[in-house]
């Protein structure tokens, strides 16, 4: 679904801030990387990738199965090598933002490959990640229309909210080592709200701003887009998306698809992705990516 179908104010201001947000993932790449696609191993348990399962993967146990057809042996394993740099050294030298932002690059490059294959339906291609691959899945949606359906898990967060809230100190204690390097840098005695906007400013420029959670999860409208979150997440504070979600629920709203927008914070749950979450994103990719 296009843009088009949002009012022309509310899609030129979107497509305004995607227009600038490729600018700002483009400005640090040296030259392009090119997209290497190797076979690997067949696949012998669909629903992970690694062995032994992780623990914070159990989850992934509830989602509902359908009885497809040797599923097992019609699935095919690619591999897409990339090259990433550290935290510290985009913080250190300014040219690179591995954070987030080089990886949705990564993702657009990837929908690029996913389009142009002859087995992929292109408008039926959806996005979805846990934690930091929440991140990913919202920020992919955002900059990239061709991605129809999104439901970034335990991701979406105020970065700006969290800055002004005192609210930062769980996000910046799961990459530490960059603040920790910023706050000697800028002759700090402890990691305070400067020396959180002056990482993010370094790392990722304008996620704390124009490139926020109120700016760009709007932006995925019409687009069927839903955020799951936990209701006691420190990482990602339910307070700090009380904006976010009012745009988004405006915008919807304005493009008459307002079954399009939900947003899930479940109850007693910290930053984990829970079977129940895990259900619901299946269910919404059922209902709209299938059907669009």
């Amino acid at each position: 679904m296009a843009d088009t179908d949002v009012p022309v104010a509310v899609a030129d201001g979107a497509q305004d801030m995607r227009r600038e947000f490729m600018r700002a993932l483009a400005s640090r790449r040296a030259g392009i990387v090119p997209l290497s696609v190797e076979p690997a191993k067949p696949v012998t348990n669909p629903m992970y990738q690694a062995h032994p399962i992780p623990t914070f993967c159990k989850a992934m146990a509830a989602c509902p199965l359908n009885n497809i057809r040797n599923l097992e042996s019609a699935l095919e394993e690619e591999n897409l090598y990339l090259i990433t740099e550290a935290l510290v050294s985009s913080w250190k030298t300014g040219e690179t933002m591995p954070f987030i932002f080089d990886t949705v690059w990564d993702l657009i490059k990837l929908m690029d490959y996913l389009s142009a294959r002859k087995d992929i339906n292109p408008s039926c291609i959806g996005i979805t990640g846990e934690s930091l691959g929440g991140m990913h899945a919202w920020f992919a949606a955002a900059a990239d229309p061709r991605y129809a359906v999104a439901v970034p898990i335990i991701g979406v967060q105020g970065f700006r909210w969290a800055i002004d809230n005192n609210k930062w100190h769980a996000r910046v204690a799961s990459i530490k080592d960059v603040f920790e390097e910023a706050r000697s840098n800028l002759g700090k005695a402890a990691i305070d709200a400067e020396v959180v906007q002056a990482v993010w400013d370094r790392i990722t420029p304008g996620l704390a701003d124009k490139f926020d959670a109120p700016y760009s999860v709007p932006s995925i409208a019409p687009r069927p887009l839903l955020v799951l979150n936990g209701g006691e997440d420190p990482r990602c504070p339910v307070e700090g998306l009380e904006d976010t979600c009012s745009r988004a629920v405006e915008v919807y709203s304005k493009a008459n698809v307002s079954e399009k927008f939900k947003f899930i914070a479940e109850p007693g749950v910290g930053h984990c992705m829970t079977p129940f979450m895990v259900r619901e994103a299946s269910d919404w990719f059922d209902r709209f990516l299938v059907a669009e």
